[in-house]
């Protein structure tokens, strides 16, 4: 009798479902006999013990619906060894429910908060795996993350349908990416929507650099220039800011966004009508796509391999092209971000693409 814990944190994204089915089909495949818990609203469920008994017909159909169907929230990982506001220790909390249900494994579907967390717990005693699900393709020890390429199928269709509004009207037009710390996704689908100007927050950007994109764009008789802007986009200026600096600069920034402050900046230099669209969390939500779903199955097969091979203390992670384990120590609280140097980034400047730098 193998029983497994599962539970999904952090934001949603695409092909969650098609993991935790991967890893149950792979157990309920085997000669054991095997119980599934699934804890509510990520590590919330397993603090607050609220918890559903999973059979092999709840992760039937499963595979091409998005979201979760457990559900997930953000449990931030600096607070998590803080008690609650009813004195509760949260992590003796998930220790207890994990013993108090004999389990052999958690399973824990989630990002870098999430997987410092699930590196605590493993620290703690418990047998954990990991599996590396973010849009934002930024986790330590994996090639690629499940969500990521329809995050990015999703971002690019936006740059799309952008081009013939832009062309039309011959207007400056920036599209506004999720990424908040790394620019995977937004580099990605900005390639792939022919953008001219990409901004990502490794290479700051310099808005005259950027303007100078623009006219340059101009004087070869293009109409209109399409800038594809990461939230997490920063300017040289405010790079050069401590945190405390920036910080205090943002609450009196009266613009929504980087983009709209980039709008705005352009508008003043140019006198170009500038117009900014953010599609949002539409990037995380709809169906996965087929390169996400058979990429989270694998995942979830190797995750189940784990388990019946009583192997814990794993992120499964994918390396040039293989399926690989990673030791969770070794990919907790680590960004995998772009390096100005990468060589997508120097095949992308060979296209004619600015960083703005």
């Amino acid at each position: 009798m193998k029983r497994i814990g599962m539970l999904t944190s952090g934001g949603d994204c695409q092909a969650l479902n098609a993991a935790m089915r991967g890893v149950v089909k792979t157990l309920l495949n085997s000669s054991e006999t095997v119980e599934i818990y699934g804890f509510l609203d990520g590590y919330k469920g397993l603090i607050y013990d609220k918890r559903q008994m999973l059979t092999g017909k709840d992760f039937s159909g499963i595979l091409t619906k998005g979201g979760t169907i457990l559900g997930t929230s953000r449990t931030p990982f600096k607070t998590i060894q803080d008690p609650d506001e009813n004195g509760l220790n949260k992590v003796e909390a998930m220790k207890q429910n994990y013993y108090k249900l004999q389990l052999d494994c958690l399973v824990i579907l989630g990002g870098n908060g999430t997987h410092k967390t699930a590196n605590l717990l493993r620290q703690e005693g418990l047998n954990i795996i990991t599996l590396p699900k973010t849009i934002d393709n930024d986790l330590w020890g994996t090639d690629m993350t499940f969500g990521f390429q329809s995050a990015v199928d999703i971002a690019t269709d936006a740059i799309d349908y952008i081009h013939t509004t832009a062309a039309s009207h011959g207007r400056v037009f920036i599209v506004e990416v999720m990424g908040h710390k790394v620019g995977w996704l937004t580099l990605n689908a900005g390639m792939a929507g022919g953008a001219d100007i990409i901004l990502i927050p490794e290479i700051p950007y310099d808005i005259n650099k950027v303007v100078d994109k623009i006219e340059e764009r101009d004087k070869k008789g293009s109409r209109f220039t399409i800038i594809a802007v990461a939230e997490g986009a920063i300017s040289k200026e405010d790079a050069k800011l401590s945190k405390k600096e920036l910080k205090k600069k943002m609450e009196k920034n009266p613009h929504p966004s980087v983009s709209y402050e980039v709008a705005a900046a352009i508008q003043k230099k140019t006198g170009r009508e500038v117009r900014v669209t953010v599609p949002g969390h539409m990037q995380r939500g709809g169906s996965p796509c087929p390169y996400d779903r058979v990429f989270a199955s694998r995942l979830g097969a190797e995750a189940g391999k784990l388990i019946l091979d009583g192997q814990f203390g794993f992120m499964v992670g994918y390396k040039n092209r293989e399926v690989v384990r990673v030791p969770l120590e070794d990919v907790a609280g680590k960004l995998k971000a772009i390096s100005p140097d990468a060589s997508i980034v120097q095949e992308a400047k060979l296209l004619g693409i600015s960083f703005g730098n």
